[in-house]
């Protein structure tokens, strides 16, 4: 995600091959006209030294879910590829900042993906309270999360960008399952390979390795993929496709993925995955959740480093792609198909653009959330899926195939 004072458009938040989930992001969003440093709370109070939170992973994005006030829980999504926090109309007028939440107020023009402009208002929230800390007079643009939130299958109150956890030691330690915020001014040792990113805007780039050749990638928490590659310049081969994924929404508009196997393998510090399936896109190289689940990774914004830990030093194989050959939007009544792949699964079954799904293997869709979605089509060689039609209900079972092996 990056929206905001940040770098250039990604345009790709990829969720997956041929059937996974379209969703309205900010993927690919990038601020028009600005060029000052990205905005960071006013004020982060730590009432201990050490402040150790649960974090929920659907699919591969850490969600935070925190108790707040008594209109919470308030559930975020912690994206570091994000250059601003997002947080809903109704979440920043329960907690008015210096900035109000009016339809007046000020709006941040963003460029999607596809080079369309789009505008969310600017404001700003009293308090964000994470467990022991507290973040005061956080500046923010106004997002209702609700597609989002229908994309993950659980509602979401905000992203927290980047710049949000300026004044902290931030820890999402995947395996774990948790968040770890420290001081930025303790800066404990931590274990693990360090490398440096970019410190002329924040902003967690860092260069990584395909075969032989440097290229730069942003760690990129809010997106669902291992690795999103610009193929230009370097010459990549593949042992399989690119062949064409799902239809991905972002705020200025949807572009279809293209996605293969590379030849060569990708290295972060000393960390290397075998040949992995990348997205490829014509923006910024991005390392996603898929690429982050296996470590412990601690961004050093004081120090502009960050580091990855995992016990093991094997090599990391990500997994292929599965798809019946659907892309959809979603809400918590049905899914609507966005996309059918020719030659897919679902193309021969008949399934067109527009066709509604209401239950998949008989259970109605708000039941699938994001992670009970991916762990049904890793193992699954087929689907029933149920379309409603007017009032009739029809079945189709679906082959689960590989679409990148």
């Amino acid at each position: 995600m990056n929206a905001g004072r940040g770098p250039t458009a990604r345009g790709r938040r990829a969720l997956g091959v041929w059937l996974w989930l379209i969703v309205l992001t900010l993927s690919g969003c990038s601020a028009v006209g600005l060029k000052r440093t990205p905005p960071q709370p006013g004020r982060t109070t730590f009432e201990t030294p050490l402040v150790i939170l649960p974090l929920q992973l659907y699919g591969n994005l850490p969600i935070l879910e925190v108790k707040g006030d008594r209109a919470g829980p308030y559930r975020f999504l912690v994206d570091t590829g994000s250059s601003v926090t997002l947080v809903t109309p109704a979440f920043a007028k329960r907690n008015p900042g210096r900035v109000p939440a009016a339809a007046n107020a000020p709006r941040v023009r963003v460029a999607g993906a596809d080079g369309r402009i789009e505008e969310l208002p600017a404001a700003s929230v009293r308090r964000i309270e994470l467990g022991g800390v507290r973040f005061d007079d956080v500046p923010v643009l106004l997002y209702d999360c609700a597609a989002l939130s229908a994309h993950l299958g659980v509602k979401l109150d905000g992203v927290l960008g980047f710049p949000f956890f300026r004044e902290s030691l931030l820890t999402l330690d995947y395996p774990g399952g948790r968040m770890i915020l420290q001081p930025a001014a303790n800066a404990p040792l931590v274990p693990g390979t360090v490398l440096p990113f970019d410190d002329a805007r924040k902003t967690p780039l860092i260069s990584i390795r395909l075969g032989e050749r440097s290229v730069l990638a942003l760690i990129d928490s809010g997106s669902d993929m291992g690795f999103s590659l610009n193929p230009v310049g370097l010459g990549a081969r593949f042992l399989h496709g690119p062949v064409e994924g799902a239809t991905v929404g972002t705020l200025g508009g949807d572009r279809v993925q293209q996605l293969g196997r590379i030849e060569a393998n990708v290295a972060i510090g000393d960390y290397v995955f075998p040949q992995p399936v990348v997205d490829l896109t014509d923006e910024l190289s991005a390392v996603g959740g898929a690429a982050l689940r296996p470590f412990a990774v601690t961004f050093d914004q004081a120090r502009d480093r960050v580091t990855f830990y995992r016990e093991s030093r094997e090599p990391l194989r990500l997994p292929g792609r599965r798809t019946f050959g659907l892309s959809f939007t979603k809400t918590p009544a049905y899914w609507r198909a966005a996309g059918v792949v020719p030659g897919s699964p679902a193309a021969a079954a008949g399934v067109v653009p527009g066709d509604l799904v209401t239950r998949i293997n008989d259970e109605p869709v708000a039941r699938w959330d994001l992670g009970r979605y991916e762990k049904l089509l890793a193992v699954a060689t087929e689907v029933t899926l149920t379309f409603l039609n007017g009032t009739t209900e029809t079945r189709k079972t679906v082959a689960v195939v590989p679409a990148v092996p």
